[in-house]
């Protein structure tokens, strides 16, 4: 527009070389070209003022690229980075998970373990208390047991009063009574039959236990270690103490004492109580024991239980 005024004033101006104008429009003329003149100043003026404005906007534009940039490096690398972290929490979550899963069938397997072990402790307790009942029933039945046997040894130490510690000894082993009677009381020499003061004693024993109904009585009998003589109506020390111990359960169930409680057995010479070939040693194996012993029925069948 400023170069389309300087035109028209060029041509003015020529015209004015060519023409004959009055000083008015001259003056005219004149003014309006300095108006212009101004007009471009200004005009030149905002020019620059625009450039410099147009200049910040554009350093200020590269600036934002460059800022741009430089953030859509950083978002890129942050986008990685989240990418990077977030396949590290995946991972992490999945070990997570696994662990808990394994935890918790380990926990489980523990409650498990635990509640079998609970049933097995209460069955254990259950069986301590049985067993402690058990163990006092037992203990109660054992006590009078040993009572019964004290009562019975007192009952026949008293029935043999009259009789010699030598001849007859009795005492309480292993739960039993045994009444130990020499053979100078029972028999002579190599003889099966008992002699009247024997026979005697014998009766005494079976008046004392006779009404008894819960003992058992073993007769055994036993010898030295000397063989038999020949031409004896037996064939051994053996056989022997087998029929001197029948002679004496003969005589106790004759005089009263159940045949069904009452047994008899020889050992011969196979279990002496003196060791030696002395004549003391072989007079002390000479001997009858009859062995008084409860019954033990109610014992076996707390045991077997």
């Amino acid at each position: 527009m400023i170069k389309k005024l300087l035109f028209v004033v060029v041509l003015a101006t020529c015209g004015l070389t060519s023409c004959i104008v009055s000083k008015k429009k001259f003056d005219e003329l004149s003014r309006r070209k300095s108006a212009l003149e101004a007009e471009k100043a200004d005009c030149e003026e905002s020019l620059k003022a625009k450039q410099a404005e147009l200049d910040r906007y554009t350093a200020l534009s590269d600036s934002l690229i460059k800022d741009t940039t430089s953030l859509g490096a950083a978002l890129r690398v942050a986008h990685a980075n989240h990418a990077s972290l977030n396949d590290s929490y995946q991972k992490l979550m999945n070990t997570h998970n696994k662990i808990v899963n394994n935890n918790q069938a380990e926990l489980s397997k523990m409650s498990k373990n635990l509640s079998e072990r609970e049933l097995k402790i209460n069955g254990l307790e259950n069986e301590l208390v049985e067993r402690e009942r058990r163990v006092k029933e037992l203990e109660r039945v054992i006590a009078r047991k040993d009572s019964a046997v004290n009562a019975i040894k007192d009952k026949l130490t008293k029935s043999l009063l009259g009789f010699k510690d030598k001849e007859i000894t009795v005492k309480v082993k292993d739960g039993k009574v045994y009444v130990s009677l020499s053979e100078q009381l029972l028999f002579k020499s190599g003889s099966t039959k008992v002699d009247e003061k024997g026979v005697e004693a014998l009766k005494k024993l079976a008046d004392a236990i006779k009404n008894d109904k819960d003992i058992n009585i073993t007769v055994e009998g036993h010898t030295d270690d000397v063989p038999v003589n020949k031409g004896a109506n037996f064939e051994d020390n053996w056989e022997l103490s087998v029929l001197r111990a029948t002679s004496i359960t003969k005589i106790m169930v004759n005089s009263g004492f159940p045949p069904v409680n009452i047994m008899p057995a020889g050992h011969g010479e196979f279990m002496p109580v003196a060791e030696g070939k002395s004549a003391e040693a072989r007079r002390l194996n000479r001997r009858t024991e009859i062995i008084v012993s409860p019954k033990l029925e109610e014992l076996f069948k707390l045991l077997n239980k």
